[in-house]
């Protein structure tokens, strides 16, 4: 595709292969985004009158939706990044009367739509939290999905006697609802090899080891085209959880939690203070000092929106790595206040021949780094 950038595309039902000729002919564009818990792709292919996938591979099911899986990966400097493992949902025909103009959309989603195609009802007895994410993850490793689930920091064995935890609804419901029992997040990430991915459940960390930095306004050393910031001083907010009293259990005592995240600290040596003050609107009927302190750790876990966002675009050849969500990197030539270290929330991959291109959404709490030295 580029010099140094290759894309490699496999598609097929179960294990895709690689694309035939005619597909690779056909492809103009590639867009990947992967979120904080979500990831989709969109591939835009050329559709002349009496083209080969026109005629013959779209009638014959090659890109139905749900059956039809999509691997996209790009190899820098001889590496490979697995950039999507997922289903087409969507199909999108736009004929033209122009020669040339029409096109062929394929629009799709990660591996999780999978888990969230069939509602379930089924009983979990003498099962904990933990076992219950493998439990229903079991299946999906026929695709390659190897789970992960962290176990939950206060741990709960229900008794068969008292309590039977079932499941109502989808796959993908249901462990996001455990997830968010525990403060934790759950997504599919794909890789590190394509036909792989981890479907992970537990504590949002950011992998510690910075990405190169981006650099903006530093002449020869600038490797990226825009970057913008914002200061949101209504984004952090504390929140109220209201426990029952000692004696009585009756009257309602609200207990203040921090506006903190466990596994996300601070960036910035002046983190911007929380002005909005919220009760908790969890609804539940498990009111026990268990279930309490379950949710009480569940929002530090959480933590609270980062005040501070990063908008920008690069292109990757410059750059000469492949940014990546779910991680962090550092920011240089920003000034003073905004440089520093920074949580990478999404990424947006944008490919067409001969060029990749990236848009970015950084977030972090706090001005001024607390990093001396931001790692090129």
């Amino acid at each position: 595709m580029l010099k140094g950038i290759h894309l490699t595309l496999m598609i097929g039902p179960a294990v895709p292969i690689p694309a035939p000729r005619a597909v690779l002919d056909a492809l103009q564009s590639a867009t990947i985004t992967s979120a904080k818990d979500k990831a989709g792709f969109q591939l835009v292919f050329a559709a002349d009158k009496g083209s080969t996938l026109l005629d013959v591979l779209l009638p014959a099911g090659y890109l139905d939706p749900i059956t039809t899986r999509v691997i996209l990966a790009v190899t820098l400097g001889g590496f490979p990044h697995v950039l999507m493992d997922g289903v087409v949902t969507r199909q999108e025909l736009a004929p033209s009367s122009e020669p040339g103009q029409s096109t062929l959309t394929i629009t799709g989603e990660d591996l999780s739509a999978l888990m969230d195609l069939i509602e379930i009802k089924r009983p979990f007895p003498n099962m904990t939290d933990t076992l219950q994410g493998y439990a229903v993850l079991a299946p999906y490793m026929a695709f390659g999905v190897v789970p992960l689930v962290i176990p939950g920091f206060i741990p709960e064995l229900p008794i068969l006697t008292k309590k039977i935890k079932s499941q109502t609804g989808t796959d993908l419901d249901f462990l996001k609802k455990i997830a968010s029992n525990n403060g934790f997040v759950f997504y599919v990430e794909p890789g590190p090899l394509p036909g792989q991915s981890i479907a992970y459940m537990g504590p949002n960390i950011r992998v510690p080891v910075p990405q190169p930095a981006l650099n903006i306004n530093m002449d020869a050393h600038t490797n990226v085209e825009s970057l913008s910031f914002s200061l949101d001083g209504l984004a952090k907010e504390t929140m109220l959880v209201t426990i029952g009293d000692p004696v009585t259990g009756r009257i309602p005592i609200p207990i203040p939690i921090p506006s903190v995240n466990i596994f996300q600290p601070p960036l910035g040596a002046r983190p911007t203070p929380p002005l909005k003050m919220v009760y908790s609107r969890d609804a539940g009927g498990d009111d026990s000092a268990a279930f309490t302190v379950k949710k009480m750790l569940g929002r530090m876990l959480k933590g609270a929106a980062n005040a501070i966002t990063v908008s920008g675009s690069l292109d990757v050849l410059r750059y000469g790595h492949v940014l990546r969500s779910k991680a962090m990197v550092g920011v240089r030539g920003a000034g003073l206040a905004y440089d520093g270290l920074y949580y990478v929330d999404s990424v947006t991959h944008k490919i067409k021949r001969g060029e990749f291109k990236q848009s970015f959404q950084l977030s972090r709490d706090g001005l001024i780094s607390l990093t001396p030295r931001v790692p090129t």
